[in-house]
């Protein structure tokens, strides 16, 4: 990523620089200002539980509020604290796509910036991340969020795990965490933030779905309405089963 687009950020150090952070947390950030202190000093207070090097890196998808100014004193305050700035808002997929092209760990750890994600689950994520598993992605237990909302969301994954094959429950949680390797191979586009777990597994990665807790909204406010979701999730989902369709899939027997 170039200097034109990624404002603040350090040389990514995923070249395998031996000061590299093993965890990069990764926040996309569209007018979330009064949320950005308080959740950072959550991840820094639930980051000092584990022994791995961290960076965090927000990216702000083009904010038309003080959260830009809210990232900067975060990361004027800590030197693990980076971030990126788009110069406008292009969804949550191009915010991840970013950060994880951007991030230096070979772990990677996606929340939002709305404070509904827990932070202290982090660490249980992590225990669970390693040899057996590529990917553990949260599943959000007593969800704080309205009654349409979740109604909508259990159809939404109830259609969306018959076309695709798949059994996670809720692959809306935000909070993840990726091997950086394999998701640094991912076809991203517009929407995929909601198949993460099906492209992982397209790849071969070994997926855990595990109950991670759920916040009401403390401020700010949902920039998701029902039907636009609806509609372009039916869209993209058309799109991800015909990759899984065409994914290419070989064995090598030998090599000479």
């Amino acid at each position: 990523m170039n200097d034109s687009t990624a404002q603040g950020g350090r040389k990514s150090a995923a070249c395998g620089c031996p000061c590299a952070p093993a965890v990069s947390l990764i926040v996309p950030v569209y007018n979330e200002e009064e949320n950005i202190a308080p959740l950072a000093e959550e991840i820094r207070a639930a980051m000092a539980r584990i022994e791995n090097t961290w960076e965090l890196c927000f990216v702000d998808d083009g904010s038309t509020d003080r959260s830009l100014d809210a990232v900067k004193a975060e990361a004027a305050a800590d030197p693990r604290v980076r971030y990126i700035a788009f110069a406008e808002n292009r969804g949550q997929t191009a915010a991840l796509a970013a950060g994880i092209s951007e991030a230096a760990g070979d772990i990677l750890v996606t929340l939002d910036a709305d404070l509904q994600n827990d932070p202290a689950d982090i660490p249980v994520l992590l225990k669970l991340f390693g040899k057996d598993n590529d990917m553990v992605v949260g599943m959000r237990v007593r969800r704080q969020d309205s009654f349409i909302k979740k109604t909508s969301s259990r159809i939404a994954n109830a259609v969306r795990n018959c076309l695709t094959g798949e059994h996670i429950r809720d692959t809306g949680c935000s909070l993840k965490v990726l091997r950086a390797s394999m998701a640094r191979r991912l076809p991203l586009f517009a929407g995929m933030h909601r198949f993460l777990p099906t492209l992982m597994k397209m790849q071969g990665a070994a997926v855990l779905e595990v109950p991670v807790s759920h916040r009401p909204r403390r401020s700010g406010y949902s920039k998701y309405g029902i039907w636009d979701r609806a509609f372009s999730g039916l869209y993209d989902l058309l799109a991800v089963r015909w990759m899984q369709k065409r994914n290419l899939r070989f064995r090598i027997r030998e090599r000479g």
